[in-house]
Parts: C-alpha cells; structure tokens; sequence
C-alpha cells in the first residue's frame, strides 16, 4: 500500500512550479507596468492642445503595429537565442523605447518608440507563454496561466495607480515609466537562471506534431463565427480603451487626474470582472455569456455617450460596468473555441485569431482618433460600440447552430500556444 503523502509536502509540491516561474512572472510585472505608464503618459501628452490630429493617428498606430510584428518575430526569436535569452534582448528593446520617448517629444520620434513598445511586449507576452506551456504539464498549466494573467492584468493596474502618484502631468512621468522598464532588467538579471525545459529536447526520428497543421480564419468562420468576431472585437477595445480614454477626457473637459482615473477604474472591473465571468462561461452556454456581452456593451457605450459627462460619480460606475463587460470576452470566446476545435487544430487556429486580435489593434486607435477629432469625443464609443454590436449579431447566428463539443484526446493544448 502507498504510504499518503504529508499535507505539507504535497503543497511544496505543487508550488515548486509556481516559485519557479516567479522571477520571470516578476520581470514581466515590471515592463508591464512600466509599459502601462508610459502608454497613459503618451495618450495625456498627445490630448493636449495644438496637437495634430493627424500626428496623434500616426503616434497611436504605431504602438499596434509593433504589437504585430512583435508576434511575428519572436517565435524565430526564440528558436534562435532561447527563452531566456530572447527574454533580454527584448526587455533591453523595451528600455531603449522607453528612454527615448523621456528624452524627445519629437513625434516622428516617438512613432518610432511606440512601435519599439509595442514590439516588445508583444514578444514578451509570446515568450512567456511558450516557455509556461512547455515547462507546465497539465495538472498545473491551467494554474500557472491564471497567475500569467493575473500578473499582466497587475501590471496594466499599477501603472495606473503609478501614473496617479507621479501626477498625469508630471515632468517625470516618462522617466517613471523608463525607470520601471530598466527595474524590469535588473530584476532578471539577478534572479538566476531559469529552469530547463525538458520538452524542448526533440525525440530523435519525432515527426511534426500534428496541432502544426494549417487551420486558418476560413475554417474558423465556418465553425466558430463567434469566436471570430469576439477575438476581433477584443482586439478593437482591450487595449485602445486604456489609449483612448485619455483622449475622450480631455475632450469632454474632464482633468488629467479624473482621466487616469477612469483608466485605472477599467483596469480594476477587467481584473475583478475575470473570474466570476469565467466561472458562468463553465455553467452556461458560451454563446448567451457572449449574446449578454455583447447587448451590455452596446448598451453601456450608449449610455457613456448620453449621460457621461453629466456626472463624474455616474461616469465613474458606467466605466466600471464597461470594463467589466467588454474586456471579458476575449477569454469566454477562446473558451468557446476550445470546446469547438478538435485539439490538433488548437495551435494552428491560435495563430490566426492572434494576428486578427492585432489587426482589430492596429485599426482602431488612428480611426477613432480621427472621428473624435472631426467629430466629438463620443466617436471612441462608437467605434467601441460597433465591435459590440458585432459580437452580439455573431452570437445571434451562433445561437441558431447546434451546439458542438469537440472530444478530448491526449494531445489536447491550451489555445495560448499559438503564440509561441
């Protein structure tokens, strides 16, 4: 008979792994937030007057633009240099970015920087998760991916409450941001190296997997319609609502402090808003969390727009319910799709709804920018409101098609590896 394992020693157990993704996790906490600064201070800096609206596209865009090339590169980043290292050359990519825009307020400059940003977070985030998803097995990789995403939801909120202590319009703002991206630095370089990876040792005469094979956004559309539209809508808000924000508050009067303040608000319902979402999404249809969704979202941009900036406390709580709506929808569909595709197609579909969460990144900012400055500031919201508009009409269609759970074979992965 097996002897029971002490209580103790199973927990050591199970957090070994955790304690060992730790340092990384905290690296990337640090350029998160410091990255999360400098993206506020940039939208704070550009809201001001006399700014060409034309310049404030260009700045915004680029940011979005380096976020896609990042992900295209650092897979072959990777399988060149490694892990560990690909993880400091890009950190040092961030810091150079991040010096340069405290240095110039040059705007072709800083396009330049933007795109160095967004390149290395971009590269960063795919890093990270390939290594988690080759060191985790999986009675612990769902658990280390939920603490992954809490730290990056962490950073987004402390660069926000950082951007308060130091003062929206504060001279040292940038140079904040810039410290906190170098603090990023020497935190991995003094934290050791990292475990090894097993996995990553090919079996000799091993043939390609077969999650490698092509599956690409038509085959995607035909199953999962949904997913598709949702995956695009979250690239449209996740990130542009934290870029954008400022920019609607200066155009409505508010002050740069009530403005970060919104922003942090957003940050906090996202990351409250996680787990309770994902837990209905485990006990009810994935297509009616994302039908509901989609019909809040719509109905709160409606209500921003209308009613807003009549009241600061009002404004405040619809952001709130805001946040905690549509930056929720981008894990519920990945949920869905993973109950849809059969696991060999998980990867291969990954990369596909990846670079359309970029292209939903990169379209946004420059358009919205320029409705708002042609038209008023409500135009953020309508562009954010069209995505939602779409999620819920996908969700609809979705709805009329019976639904399909894909079986569950060993060589099932979570969708997060198509980022590697």
């Amino acid at each position: 008979m097996t002897a029971p394992v002490p209580p103790l020693a199973a927990l050591l157990a199970r957090s070994g792994s955790l304690r060992a993704v730790l340092p990384m996790l905290s690296a990337l906490c640090l350029a998160g937030t410091g990255s999360a600064m400098l993206t506020t201070a940039v939208s704070l800096h550009l809201s001001g007057p006399g700014t060409d609206p034309m310049a404030v596209q260009l700045v915004l865009t680029a940011y979005p633009v380096g976020f896609l090339i990042g992900c295209l590169i650092a897979r072959a980043l990777v399988a060149r240099a490694g892990h560990e290292r690909s993880f400091t050359l890009i950190i040092l990519l961030a810091g150079a970015g991040a010096i340069g825009l405290s240095l110039t307020t040059a705007q072709p400059a800083w396009m330049l920087f933007r795109l160095l940003g967004g390149m290395a977070m971009s590269a960063l985030f795919v890093i990270c998760e390939s290594w988690i998803n080759l060191y985790a097995g999986r009675a612990n990789r769902g658990r280390l991916f939920s603490v992954y995403m809490l730290t990056t939801a962490l950073a987004v909120l402390i660069g926000q409450l950082l951007v308060a202590a130091v003062g929206p319009q504060s001279p040292y703002l940038f140079l904040g941001g810039a410290a906190t991206v170098l603090v990023a630095l020497v935190a991995k370089l003094t934290a050791g190296r990292w475990p090894a990876l097993a996995n990553l040792v090919p079996r000799p005469g091993a043939r390609p997997s077969a999650a490698d094979e092509r599956y690409g956004l038509k085959e995607l559309v035909r199953l999962a319609p949904v997913t598709v539209v949702a995956i695009f809508q979250a690239g449209i808000t996740n990130l542009n609502i934290f870029v954008l924000t400022p920019l609607y508050g200066a155009g409505i009067g508010l002050s740069p402090a009530t403005t970060v303040g919104l922003v942090t608000t957003v940050s906090i319902a996202g990351m409250l808003a996680q787990t309770p979402v994902g837990w209905l999404s485990d006990r009810f249809d994935r297509r009616l969390i994302l039908l509901v969704q989609g019909l809040l979202s719509v109905a709160l941009c409606a209500a921003i727009a209308g009613l807003g900036n009549r009241s600061e406390p009002l404004l405040f709580a619809l952001f709130f319910l805001y946040g905690a709506t549509a930056l929720t929808v981008y894990p519920v569909a990945i949920a869905f799709a993973n109950a849809q595709l059969d696991p060999r197609h998980m990867v291969a579909a990954s990369g596909a709804l990846l670079l359309l969460y970029s292209v939903g990144n990169i379209l946004t900012p420059g358009l919205a920018a320029g409705l708002m400055a042609r038209t008023a500031p409500a135009a953020m919201l309508a562009v954010l409101g069209t995505g939602a508009v779409l999620v819920a009409a996908a969700a609809c269609y979705n709805l009329r098609r019976p639904a399909v759970e894909a079986p569950a074979t060993a060589a099932a992965e979570p969708l997060s590896e198509a980022k590697q």
